[in-house]
């Protein structure tokens, strides 16, 4: 499998459009996977971002005799 990665602007018109460059690369003929990843707009994103943030910050003083395990 054959894997071409590119980025695109989404419209009301249900087209997905493809850039020259990239429909170059793609075969004639024959079958495609299309997989399409948006950015997250759900309900939950504010929650995500929290939890990414606070998996980052620093371990509290309690918990860094974890520290010496490494």
């Amino acid at each position: 499998m054959h894997a071409i990665e590119f980025t695109t602007e989404l419209s009301d018109s249900r087209m997905l459009p493809i850039p020259q460059e990239i429909a170059d690369q793609l075969p004639k003929t024959g079958r495609a996977r299309i997989i399409v990843l948006t950015d997250e707009l759900t309900g939950d994103a504010e929650w995500r971002l929290g939890a990414y943030q606070q998996f980052l910050r620093d371990d509290s003083p309690e918990d860094a005799i974890y520290d010496s395990c490494r």
